[in-house]
């Protein structure tokens, strides 16, 4: 290779990384979504898809089953209307906040995340206990999820999700093996 050719290449390799340098900051900027520190390819593809809608229980015995592996849109309940199998972890009364409650199935125990649209508090009861989360994430200015929480769940049917403190009435979710 000629001398002018390696100097044109050497040229062409700096203006490419100089471009990518200027450019990681914009294009970071541009997917607010980025920001997880988890591998969440499964989570935004599944909240790139369609939602099955349904309508959060207002206490257990109303709950619907949620299943892993599938995009649901919630429409939530006034939260003083809502009965939860235990008080939620995080009580701080808001004014006009939405709840509800769903039925989790979980044929094969271990960790898995619940990944919100929204930054809602969410707690899981394992028969009359609060099961305590592993870890959470949230990334501001992301919908698609905004927040994930990750469980151990076990291989039950007598888990419910309480979701409570929401803003909004509608909340889309996954659930998803870690």
């Amino acid at each position: 290779m000629s001398v002018s050719m390696q100097s044109n290449l050497s040229g062409l390799l700096r203006f490419g990384l100089l471009t990518c340098g200027l450019l990681a900051p914009t294009l970071w900027a541009a997917e607010p979504c980025a920001g997880f520190r988890w591998d969440v390819t499964q989570e935004r593809a599944l909240f790139a898809s369609k939602a099955q809608p349904l309508i959060a229980g207002h206490d257990s015995a109303s709950a619907p089953q949620l299943q892993p592996g599938k995009l649901y849109e919630l429409q939530l309940q006034p939260q003083e209307q809502v009965n939860f199998a235990l008080p939620p972890a995080r009580n701080k009364p808001v004014e006009g906040a939405h709840a509800g409650v769903a039925r989790l199935v979980i044929h094969t125990a271990g960790a898995y995340r619940v990944s919100l649209d929204q930054p809602f508090w969410i707690d899981v009861v394992a028969g009359s206990q609060l099961l305590t989360s592993k870890d959470f994430q949230g990334v501001p200015g992301c919908n698609a999820p905004h927040k994930i929480v990750e469980f151990d769940l076990p291989a039950t049917s007598d888990l419910v999700l309480q979701i409570s403190g929401a803003s909004a009435a509608v909340l889309r979710l996954t659930l998803t093996r870690s």
